[in-house]
C-alpha cells in the first residue's frame, strides 16, 4: 500500500491506535497532519518517530465545532489539502447509572457526545466538503467493539460508538457519489498505555481471556486496517464496519 504524495490528518494521533495509524501512513509515504488536544510533548514523540515528511503537529478541542473547522482548515493551509482522514481521538467516563448523581450522569453524557459523535461529525463535515471540491477522497473512522457489546460502566461511550457506526454508514451513501469513501473500525482491547492499567490490574487476565488468542490487539493489528481500508481499490468496501477484536465479540 502506497500512499506517496498523499496528506493524511489523523485525530489524536499523540499516543496510541493513533500513533500507530501516523507511523504506519508515514512509513508508506503519506505526509500527515498530527492532531492532539492536550499532550503537545506526546504528538512531538510522535512526529519525532515518523519517516519521510514533511508532518505536521495541530493542535484542536475536536469537542468545540469551532475548533474542528479550525483544525480542517489549518491542515489544508499548511499542507495542502486532505485526502485521508482519520477520526481516532475519543474519550470514555466511567459513569455507573447506579453510582453517581445525575449531573456527574448528565456532563459524562455531554462530554463524551461533543468529542466522540459530534466532533468526528464536524470535522469530516469540513474535510468532505474539501474533498468533494478536490475530487475525492477516503474516511475512516475509529469505533468500538462496545458499539455492539455494550458498555455498562460507561453507556455513553457505547452509544456514541454506536452513533459513529450509523453516521459513517449514512456517509457512505451520501458521499459515494463524489467519489468519497467512508469505512469503520471497530477495536477491541488494545494495548495501548490508556488500557495499561486496566491490563497489569486484577482483571487484566480476564481481559485477555475473552479472546481465543488470548491476549489483546496491538496498536498496529488496528493500524494496518485502516491503512487498508484507505487505500487504492477499496471503494466497495465503503460502509462497511471491520471488527479487530480477536473474536472476542462476534456478531453476524
Amino acid at each position: 500500500m502506497s500512499f506517496d504524495n498523499k496528506v493524511v490528518l489523523v485525530t489524536g494521533a499523540s499516543r496510541g491506535i493513533g500513533r500507530a495509524v501516523a507511523h504506519e501512513f508515514a512509513q508508506a509515504g503519506a505526509r500527515v497532519a498530527i492532531h492532539y488536544h492536550h499532550n503537545r510533548t506526546a504528538a512531538e514523540e510522535t512526529l519525532s518517530t515518523l519517516s519521510g515528511g514533511p508532518h505536521k503537529i495541530f493542535q484542536a478541542d475536536q469537542g468545540r465545532p469551532a475548533d474542528a473547522r479550525d483544525l480542517v482548515e489549518a491542515v489544508i493551509e499548511l499542507m495542502g489539502g486532505i485526502d485521508i482522514l482519520v477520526n481516532n481521538a475519543g474519550i470514555f467516563e466511567e459513569h455507573r447509572l447506579a453510582d453517581v448523581g445525575y449531573e456527574q450522569w448528565l456532563s459524562a453524557w455531554e462530554h463524551t457526545l461533543a468529542v466522540n459523535l459530534l466532533g468526528p461529525a464536524n470535522i469530516t463535515f469540513w474535510a468532505a466538503r474539501h474533498m468533494i471540491e478536490n475530487g475525492g477522497g477516503r474516511i475512516v473512522n475509529i469505533s468500538s467493539r462496545g458499539a455492539f457489546r455494550g458498555e455498562p460502566d460507561g453507556p455513553a461511550y457505547g452509544a456514541s460508538k454506536a452513533g459513529l457506526n450509523a453516521m459513517s454508514q449514512s456517509l457512505a451513501k451520501a458521499l459515494a457519489p463524489h467519489n468519497i469513501f467512508v469505512c469503520v473500525v471497530a477495536p477491541g482491547w488494545v494495548d495501548t498505555d490508556m488500557a495499561a492499567e486496566s491490563l497489569a490490574g486484577p482483571g487484566g487476565e480476564a481481559v485477555r481471556a475473552q479472546s481465543p488468542l488470548g491476549r489483546v490487539a496491538y496498536p498496529q493489528e488496528v493500524a494496518q486496517t485502516v491503512l487498508f481500508l484507505a487505500s487504492e481499490g477499496t471503494d466497495f468496501l465503503t460502509g462497511c464496519i471491520v471488527d479487530v477484536n480477536g473474536a472476542s465479540y462476534l456478531r453476524s
